[in-house]
Order: structure tokens, then C-alpha cells, then sequence
């Protein structure tokens, strides 16, 4: 007999730089690439020349209508009906870099992250199971900079001009609002081993149901 159950859809957000990456990381480490597919919103941004802008004429790419959101949940449902996927992956507007493409296939598990994934109601709608990540302002602020010096090249000056003008007021206004609706929150500040452990268990159990009998 075949496996005729839905996948069973996970939601994943947090502030900017609260760990999410990382946390997913180990999450996606605990268990075959067959089981879950990680669909991650970092490829569903629109082109630079379609980004806000902030007063200073700076491009904003934390506001909701920064994300492809119906190509974004258009996906999801894809996956959800047993169709491969194929995307873009974004390159943060990097002119010189070659064009890659991942393909996303379907799995008894879909996991779907990104700082809108409850704020973009036909995502949020999708979902079996809402993880919130979090940590304090300080900690993120400190990932932030060391990220975004790392890999994007921003000097000091600007991400605390983006952190203060863009994510902060992005954060206040469509990620913490939806805090309260999480099934579960991941404190983040240092480490997440015991919600790790209590999420894999949860999800080895509804892999374990959706299998072929």
C-alpha cells in the first residue's frame, strides 16, 4: 500500500540573526536528505530593481514585499502535492556570481523558514507545527555585525544603519506580533540542544507515520 498522508509542514522564524540558519543546520543534520525538505525563504526575493526603498533611498530588503510571497507559498504547495520545485538560489545581488538552481523534492517533511513565514497568511496557513527561534536584542545585534561583515562585505556604519532603520522596526512590526502563536519557542542566546532533541523526536514521529506500509 502506498504512503497517502500529507506532508507534515513546519514553520520556522525568527528575528534577524537569531540563529535560525544555524539551528536549521542541525536540525536537517538529524535526519536523511529523503525525509525533510528545507524550503527557505532567502530564495524568494524579489530583483534589486523591485526592492523598497527607505527615505534615504536605500534598498530594504526586510519588509514583506521585499519576498516573491505567492511564488514562495506557490512552491510549498508544489511540494505538498508531490511536485518537484526548482528555484533560483538568491545570491544577495551579487552581479558577478553565476546563476545556481536548487530543486526541492517532496518529503514527509517540508520545512518552510524565513522572518515572514507567519506574517504571509497563505504560508502560515500551510502549517502543521510553528517554531519560533529567538534571542535577546544584544545577542543578534553581535551576530548580525559579524555576519554581515563576513559574507555581504557591510561595514560597521551600515548594519547599524540597516539594524536601526530597517530590521528592528521590521521585527517589531511582523515577526513579534505572531511570537504568541508558536507552538514552540527556541531559546537561542547560547545554546538549543533540549528543544532540538524534543523537536527531532517529534518529527522522527511524524516521518515514522507517514511511511509506505
Amino acid at each position: 500500500m502506498t504512503n497517502t498522508h500529507k506532508p507534515y509542514i513546519v514553520g520556522i522564524t525568527g528575528g534577524s540573526a537569531s540563529g535560525k540558519t544555524h539551528f536549521l543546520r542541525s536540525l536537517m543534520a538529524a535526519f536523511p536528505a529523503n525525509d525533510v525538505c528545507l524550503v527557505s525563504q532567502d530564495n524568494y526575493y524579489r530583483d534589486i530593481d523591485q526592492q523598497p526603498k527607505d527615505r534615504e533611498g536605500i534598498e530594504n530588503f526586510d519588509m514583506p514585499e521585499s519576498i516573491d510571497h505567492e511564488l514562495y507559498s506557490g512552491h510549498i504547495k508544489d511540494l505538498v502535492t508531490g511536485k518537484e520545485v526548482v528555484v533560483k538560489e538568491y545570491n544577495f545581488n551579487n552581479a558577478t556570481a553565476p546563476d545556481t538552481f536548487i530543486t526541492y523534492r517532496p518529503a514527509p517533511v517540508i520545512i518552510v523558514e524565513g522572518i515572514f513565514v507567519f506574517h504571509f497568511r497563505e504560508v502560515a496557513n500551510l502549517l502543521d507545527l510553528r517554531l519560533f527561534v529567538d534571542a535577546t536584542e544584544m545577542v543578534k545585534i553581535k551576530r548580525r555585525i559579524i555576519r554581515d561583515n563576513r559574507e555581504r562585505g557591510y561595514d560597521l556604519d551600515d548594519v547599524l544603519y540597516r539594524y536601526e532603520h530597517h530590521v528592528n522596526p521590521t521585527y517589531r512590526q511582523f515577526i513579534e506580533p505572531y511570537k504568541d502563536q508558536a507552538d514552540l519557542i527556541v531559546p537561542n542566546n547560547h545554546n538549543y540542544d533540549k528543544a532540538l532533541g524534543v523537536i527531532v523526536g517529534h518529527l522522527q514521529h511524524e516521518i515514522q507515520k507517514r511511511q509506505p506500509k
